[in-house]
Formats: C-alpha cells, sequence, structure tokens
C-alpha cells in the first residue's frame, strides 16, 4: 500500500516537474512574435544628418550634394531656395547659398532636429517573413534567435555613404528569457 501510494506521488510529482519545463519551450512561431513586437516598439533603423538653414555649395566640389537636396526638393520633402550667388574674380568656381528647411511631409522621417541640422531616418529594418527566426539555443529558460531584417530605403536613403552593399539584408541575434509571469520576454543583443 505504501509503495503505490510512494509511486502515485512520485509519478505526480513528475508530472508537475514536465509541465513546469513544457511552459518554458519556445517554437520559431513564439520568438517571432516576441522579436516582431520588440521591433515595433524599437525599431531598427540607420539615421544620417541633414544640413538646414543657409548652406553653400560650390560649383565644383558639392555639385552632387547639390543635386542630392534637389532630388528631396522634387519629391516635397524639403524647400530649396536660392538666396544669392558670388562668381569668384577670375575663377571658374561660384558659391551657390541656398535656404533650406524641411516640409510638412517629412515628418515622418525626422528623428531630432536644430537650427542647422537634422538627424533622419534614411533606412529601416522590417523583419523577413520568408524567413523570420532561427533558433541557435532554445533550452530552458534563456534562448538566442537569429532574424533576418530587410533594409527599406526610403527618400533620404541619397545622403547615405555606402548604399552599394552587397546584400539587402542583415542578421541580429537576440536573447530572450521566460519568466513565469510575462512568458518569453527580450532580454537584448546578443
Amino acid at each position: 500500500m505504501k509503495k503505490s501510494v510512494l509511486f502515485s506521488l512520485a509519478a505526480l510529482f513528475l508530472f508537475c516537474l514536465g509541465s513546469c519545463k513544457n511552459a518554458a519551450v519556445l517554437d520559431e512561431s513564439t520568438a517571432a512574435e516576441v522579436v516582431s513586437a520588440y521591433l515595433k516598439s524599437n525599431p531598427e533603423y540607420e539615421s544620417v544628418n541633414v544640413d538646414l538653414g543657409e548652406v553653400k555649395f560650390r560649383t565644383k566640389s558639392d555639385l552632387a550634394e547639390l543635386a542630392k537636396y534637389k532630388i528631396l526638393a522634387q519629391k516635397g520633402l524639403i524647400e530649396l531656395n536660392l538666396d544669392h550667388q558670388k562668381k569668384k574674380f577670375l575663377s571658374r568656381d561660384s558659391v551657390y547659398i541656398y535656404l533650406i528647411s524641411l516640409t510638412d511631409k517629412a515628418k515622418t522621417f525626422v528623428l531630432k532636429q536644430d537650427e542647422h541640422k537634422a538627424t533622419v531616418k534614411a533606412m529601416d529594418y522590417a523583419l523577413d517573413e520568408e524567413k523570420p527566426v532561427n533558433l541557435i539555443k532554445a533550452n530552458g529558460r534563456i534562448a538566442k534567435v537569429t532574424v533576418t531584417l530587410k533594409k527599406q530605403l526610403n527618400d533620404f536613403s541619397v545622403f547615405l555613404k555606402n548604399t552599394a552593399s552587397k546584400s539587402n539584408f542583415i542578421t541580429k541575434t537576440y536573447k530572450l528569457k521566460f519568466k513565469k509571469e510575462e512568458g518569453w520576454t527580450m532580454v537584448g543583443e546578443s
């Protein structure tokens, strides 16, 4: 009689222990949901600085930079007004002074702005739906998840230094932790 009671208590204990351990099992869909929620609240992006106010452009050296501003002006993101130009005596080089300001259409891209510069988003990273997550280590209460993030360029990407990269995605590894009250949560990058 005692053996059967002890055996049933041991079986009940092992069942409870096994069911508690299964709550911390992480699958790819749960990891994708956690990473997606994290990226919505903390988006990944690259930013660039854009000069505002009175900006000088030289004919020879700043022609490419001026072309970038003209592209943004054509798209309605900035206002580009020629204030005045100076021609150097006996020189082929001229100096053009433009007044540059952001328009309402650029509000969604602006991260920080002061009198002479604005920091704007030039590229966003979004979770790749085709290959969302790869579980590196998913045992116990801590897991590492590698995700593929696709690059999404916007109009301000003309100011990026290295746009000719060899891939249109990046990979990032995040660390997830299991908490009884909250389930799987993002701890940070690995």
